[in-house]
């Protein structure tokens, strides 16, 4: 017990001192983005985000006076960067038309969905935007690993990773010369998850599902995969996700839920109520009324939570989702 406040002081010790050695920028700058290769000759002066996980990442490197826009939110903004949001335009809840991006002028757009900006983006494609003077970079955590040519949101075809992420936040250190802000942080997401996994290291083989949401309660709910930030969680904590699936968020009925025997359940909660299960209160209704899911181990033991939906998107949050997740391990007394 005595060794584990050195530890994390140790695993904090990267954060806390400043980021030794970074370079500055050098413009032109060349960046090879999901496929595409931009040049940059200065640092931004206006952007627009469209994605909280860009948006937060911004707010992350001390950016946030270059955002002159912003759009496609699931939740509020953690309460160290809502003031400085404050006055920052929201163009739309989802995704905003091109006019409404245009409009504020900026000189590039960053999207976390190619189903935003690109070659049939909701807002525009990157042609279009570059007939305006307007670059647009997209997330690294929607092109790796992962089939955006099949439509909608696409499909990841290979396991997520926090790799993804520090990439996204290495580009924008260096588009903005921010590196050393950009070392400070991935150097912080790291010992964060490492000071976590720690706190639950016998978390082994705990049966785990994660739901997201079910457009009504007792049809067939949408829950975590194999490959998106769920699963990452699960695999740097040692636990096990009960779905077997290489779907991201595949639809699975509450009787092979039921029968998978899950120890915790994690609920996806967001302020959107597109569907009847957005609403975390209506999934721990419907989980302590059903017949058949009130069985679930997992929830005739009340070992069931609410997790932000913006950390089971691949984001900075995934690892605010592991700190949870290993939390409740232990207060459920899965894990020491």
């Amino acid at each position: 017990m005595t060794l584990r406040p050195i530890l994390a002081a140790l695993l904090l010790a990267p954060w806390l001192a400043p980021a030794a050695g970074a370079d500055p920028t050098i413009y032109p700058l060349t960046i090879e983005n999901c496929g595409r290769t931009l040049i940059f000759d200065a640092p931004p002066e206006k952007v627009v985000s469209l994605g909280q996980a860009v948006h937060e990442i911004l707010f992350a490197l001390d950016l946030g006076d270059r955002i002159a826009g912003t759009a496609v939110w699931l939740g509020p903004l953690p309460p160290a960067y809502e003031a400085a949001n404050a006055g920052i335009p929201r163009l739309a809840d989802e995704a905003p038309s091109l006019e409404a991006v245009v409009g504020v002028r900026p000189s590039l757009v960053l999207t976390e969905f190619e189903w935003h900006v690109g070659p049939q983006g909701a807002v525009a494609t990157p042609e279009q935007f570059a007939d305006l003077g307007i670059q647009t970079w997209r997330a690294p955590m929607d092109c790796t690993g992962k089939d955006n040519a099949i439509g909608g949101n696409g499909r990841r075809v290979e396991p997520f990773t926090m790799d993804q992420v520090y990439r996204a936040i290495t580009d924008l250190a260096a588009i903005f010369d921010a590196q050393d802000r950009g070392e400070a942080l991935v150097a912080d997401l790291k010992a964060r998850e490492a000071a976590a996994v720690a706190r639950a290291a016998k978390a082994r083989d705990v049966p785990v599902l994660f739901w997201f949401t079910s457009p009504e309660m007792d049809m067939d709910a949408s829950v975590a995969g194999s490959n998106g930030a769920p699963a990452y969680m699960l695999a740097s904590l040692g636990a096990r996700n009960v779905i077997a699936s290489d779907d991201e968020w595949p639809w699975v009925g509450w009787e092979t839920l039921a029968r998978s025997g899950p120890a915790v359940i994690v609920l996806a909660g967001m302020d959107r109520r597109f569907n009847e299960g957005d609403d975390p209160a209506r999934k721990v209704e419907f989980l302590t009324t059903d017949p058949v899911a009130s069985q679930i181990p997992a929830v005739a033991a009340g070992h069931y939570f609410v997790m932000r939906a913006e950390a089971m998107n691949p984001s900075m949050r995934t690892i605010d989702g592991i700190e949870q997740l290993a939390d409740k391990m232990v207060e459920f007394g899965l894990a020491e």
